[in-house]
């Protein structure tokens, strides 16, 4: 049987997915970000409360959907963008 991957919908539910997601967040600080982001990778490392809010999404767009907003780190220009838009 092929592996299944958790993804969140934009709809904030989960469902599984035949394809593994193309960005990472986290749910407690609604940030979705690059999977290779060094700041979500250090904080995977520590092993501190990040890694039971990791959420997964299939785009960006179902990302921004879902509420979050870009990692101010990996994705700098995006993120400044929101920012803007923000004020």
């Amino acid at each position: 049987m092929a592996k299944r991957y958790r993804l969140l919908a934009a709809d904030r539910q989960f469902y599984l997915s035949n394809s593994p997601g193309t960005l990472g967040g986290n749910s407690r600080m609604k940030i979705y970000g690059r999977l290779d982001c060094a700041s979500a990778q250090r904080a995977i490392a520590r092993g501190n409360t990040y890694q039971p809010h990791r959420v997964f999404f299939a785009d960006e767009a179902t990302a921004i959907a879902a509420g979050y907003r870009p990692c101010g780190n990996c994705m700098r220009p995006r993120y400044r963008a929101w920012r803007a838009s923000q004020g």
